[in-house]
C-alpha cells in the first residue's frame, strides 16, 4: 500500500517535495503565530508592554528546551518512517511511529515535574530583573503544565506528513494557531489575564491541535493507522529513533543555551531595554528561521523515501532544488531586514528608545542570514537521509563551540553590539562548513551512485 500511494519515487522531484514543504512551510509560519500573536498583544499592553514583553522573552530558553525534546521524538520518528516507506516495510515504520508517540508523552510529564519546583532561580538565571520576573513565571507556569500537548502536537504531526498528507499537517497547525488568535484577546484584554491569558490560549490550542493529530493517524486515512500494540517501547526502535532525533534536538537545546547566554549578558550591559530588542530579534528569527526550517522538513521524507528506494539520482535533483530555494528565500529574508527593520520592530513595541538601539542590532544579527540558510538546508538533508551525526555536529559547534563564547568574549570587548556580531560570526563560518560537509559527503558519493555509509 505504501509503495502505491504518495509514492514519492513517481514524479517530478520538486513537484514532490512542494506537495509536502509548502503545507509544512505555511504550517511553521502559521505555528510562529503562536508566540507572535502573544508577544504582539502583550508589548502593546498600555503602560506595562515592555516590561511584560520582556518578562515573556525570558521564558524562550525554556520553551526551547520543550521543543527539543519534541523535536527529538518528530524529527527523529519521521525520516526513519520515510525510509522504511520507500522499502516498503510497513510494520518496522508501524513501529516507528507508536513508539516516538510513547517517547513524546513521557517527556510531556517528566519535563514539568523537573522544572516547576524551580521556575525562579531557572528564571534569575535566564537574565530576569525584579521587574520582569512576575511576568515571565506567570507565563512560563501555566505554559509548562501544557506540556503533553506541545509533545503530541508538535512532536507527531511528523508523522502525517511523513505519509504524505502535508495539507491535513498544515491543518493541524492551523487549527491550534486559529484557536490561539480568537483566545488571545479574549482572555488578555477581555479577562484582564495578561500574560497569564497569553499562555492559557496557546496551551489549549496545543491541546485542539493534538486532538485532531491523534484522531487522524488513529483513523482509516492513514496510510500507517496507530494501533495500541505500536506503543510498547521496543528499545531497538527508540534507540534510532532518538540518535536520528538528535539533530533537531541538539538544533534546540544549543538554540536555547545562546538565548540564554544572550539575555544575560545583554541585561548585564544594557539592561532590560536591551534583554527587550532581543526578544522582539528572536521573534523575527523565529519567522524567517521556522519557515527556512519548514521546508526543510517537507524535503526530508521525500529525499528518504527515494533513498530507501535506491533512486539516488532523484536524490541529488531534490537536493540541488532544495538548496536553490532555500538561498532565494534567505535572500528575500535578507534584503527585508536591511531595508525595512523599524517597520518589522514596530509590529512588537514602538518605543523609541528600542527603535533605536534594536534597529542597528537587527540589520548584524541578520547580515549573514543566507550562510545560515544554507546550513540549515543541508542539515535537514543530513537527516532526511539518515546522516543526523553530522547535523549535530554543526549544531553544537555554531552554538555551543563559537556562538556562545564569542557572544561573552565580544560583549566584553564591543558591549551589547558584540552579542549580535557574534551571531553573525557563526552563521557565517558554520553555514559555509556544513554545505561543503554536506556536499562532499552526501551529494557528492550518491552522483557516483554509491550507498551512504552508515545508512541501510
Amino acid at each position: 500500500m505504501t509503495r502505491t500511494q504518495n509514492d514519492f519515487s513517481q514524479g517530478s522531484m520538486a513537484k514532490n517535495i512542494l506537495s509536502i514543504a509548502i503545507p509544512m512551510t505555511v504550517a511553521q509560519l502559521v505555528n510562529i503565530l503562536y508566540s507572535l500573536v502573544d508577544r504582539m498583544y502583550i508589548g502593546h499592553i498600555p503602560g506595562v508592554g515592555h516590561t511584560s514583553l520582556t518578562g515573556m522573552g525570558l521564558t524562550l530558553p525554556l520553551i526551547t528546551i520543550v521543543m527539543a525534546f519534541a523535536n527529538l521524538g518528530g524529527m527523529g520518528g519521521s525520516p526513519l518512517c520515510s525510509i522504511y516507506r520507500g522499502k516498503g516495510e510497513v510494520e518496522p515504520a508501524s513501529a516507528v511511529m507508536g513508539n516516538t508517540l510513547t517517547l513524546l508523552l513521557g517527556f510531556g510529564f517528566v519535563i514539568p515535574l523537573l522544572t516547576l519546583p524551580f521556575l525562579n532561580p531557572i528564571l534569575l538565571a535566564f537574565g530576569a530583573s525584579d521587574a520582569t520576573l512576575p511576568y515571565a513565571k506567570d507565563y512560563i507556569f501555566i505554559y509548562l503544565l501544557g506540556t503533553p500537548f506541545v509533545m503530541v502536537g508538535l512532536g507527531m504531526n511528523p508523522f502525517i506528513n511523513a505519509q504524505g498528507f502535508g495539507r491535513k499537517g498544515m491543518l493541524t497547525v492551523m487549527l491550534g494557531a486559529a484557536v490561539n488568535l480568537v483566545l488571545d484577546p479574549i482572555l488578555i484584554y477581555g479577562l484582564g489575564m495578561g500574560v497569564k491569558g497569553a499562555a492559557l490560549a496557546t496551551i489549549l490550542a496545543q491541546a485542539c491541535s493534538a486532538v485532531w493529530v491523534l484522531s487522524f493517524l488513529t483513523g482509516k486515512k492513514s496510510l500507517l493507522p496507530l494501533k495500541l500494540r505500536h506503543l510498547r517501547p521496543r528499545w531497538a526502535c527508540l534507540r534510532r529513533v532518538i540518535a536520528l532525533g538528535l539533530s533537531g534536538f541538539f538544533t534546540s537545546l544549543t538554540n536555547s543555551l545562546v538565548q540564554m547566554v544572550c539575555n544575560k549578558v545583554l541585561h548585564i550591559y544594557g539592561g532590560d531595554l536591551y534583554v527587550g530588542i532581543m526578544t522582539i530579534i528572536n521573534s523575527l528569527r523565529e519567522v524567517t528561521f521556522m519557515l527556512v526550517q519548514g521546508f526543510g522538513s517537507g524535503v526530508q521524507p521525500v529525499l528518504g523515501y527515494n533513498y530507501g528506494a535506491r533512486e539516488h539520482r532523484r536524490v541529488c535533483a531534490g537536493i540541488r532544488f532544495a538548496v536553490a530555494v532555500t538561498v532565494g528565500y534567505a535572500a528575500l529574508i535578507w534584503l527585508l531586514n536591511m531595508t525595512i527593520p523599524g517597520l518589522l520592530i514596530r509590529i512588537f513595541n514602538d518605543n523609541p528608545d528600542v527603535l533605536q538601539a534594536g534597529v542597528p542590532a537587527l540589520r548584524v544579527y541578520f547580515s549573514m542570514f543566507v550562510f545560515m540558510a544554507l546550513m540549515i538546508a543541508s542539515q535537514s538533508i543530513f537527516v532526511g537521509l539518515g546522516q543526523a551525526k553530522k547535523s549535530i555536529f554543526f549544531s553544537i559547534l555554531r552554538k555551543a563551540v563559537i556562538n556562545a563564547p564569542l557572544t561573552v568574549l565580544l560583549a566584553y570587548v564591543c558591549g551589547t553590539s558584540g552579542v549580535f556580531v557574534a551571531e553573525a560570526v557563526s552563521q557565517l563560518v558554520c553555514g559555509l562548513l556544513c554545505f561543503l560537509t554536506m556536499y562532499h559527503t552526501v551529494y557528492r558519493p550518491l552522483s557516483h551512485g554509491h550507498r551512504l555509509a552508515g545508512v541501510g
